[in-house]
């Protein structure tokens, strides 16, 4: 496995993302919502960094399954269980890739009426993409390659390094 992005690398540039998303909210009361379950470590992380009042909820869809392309069918698995209308929401994604998922997840909280709607990706895989979608906030520009760790699994391995790291094709046969 080829380490991508090391895990001090991860950490220093969560806490610029979380001291960016300070400023821009700095007089805001903020929803954040992490898309499960890639995201939850990122997430956990960058809420310890992130210094105005906040609440937590998460949203889950699919698109993988246990396959390393995505199907482009996006399905709903998991809906908030806040009330968003007229709130400052800041979407967590741990990867944007074909932008299929994002799109959907954007277009479904946009119809709630959000007072604004930002998106924090950890990792953007711009050459992958399908669909435009506008990132906010991007922990790193990363090749197209398949990857895991900090949170990111194949198969429901992996999520556990504390780095990120390329996938080889002996590791997801």
């Amino acid at each position: 496995m080829e380490v991508l992005i090391s895990e001090e690398k991860i950490g220093q540039r969560v806490r610029e993302i979380g001291e960016q998303i300070s400023r821009d909210y700095r007089s805001e009361r903020i929803v954040i919502v992490g898309v499960l379950k890639g995201c939850f470590i990122f997430l956990s992380d960058l809420i310890r960094q992130v210094s105005v009042p906040h609440e937590v909820d998460f949203i889950a869809v699919s698109s993988y399954g246990n396959s390393t392309e995505s199907s482009g069918v996006v399905r709903l698995l998991k809906d908030l269980e806040t009330d968003i209308h007229g709130r400052h929401v800041l979407l967590v994604e741990d990867i944007v890739d074909t932008g299929s998922s994002l799109a959907y997840i954007r277009e479904n909280l946009e119809t709630r009426n959000p007072a604004s709607l930002r998106i924090c990706a950890l990792l953007d895989k711009r050459e992958r993409r399908e669909r435009e979608v506008s990132v906010d906030y991007v922990g790193f520009e990363i090749p197209n390659r398949f990857v895991v760790g900090y949170g990111l699994d194949y198969a429901e391995r992996y999520r556990d390094l504390p780095y990120v790291a390329v996938l080889t094709e002996e590791e997801h046969a």
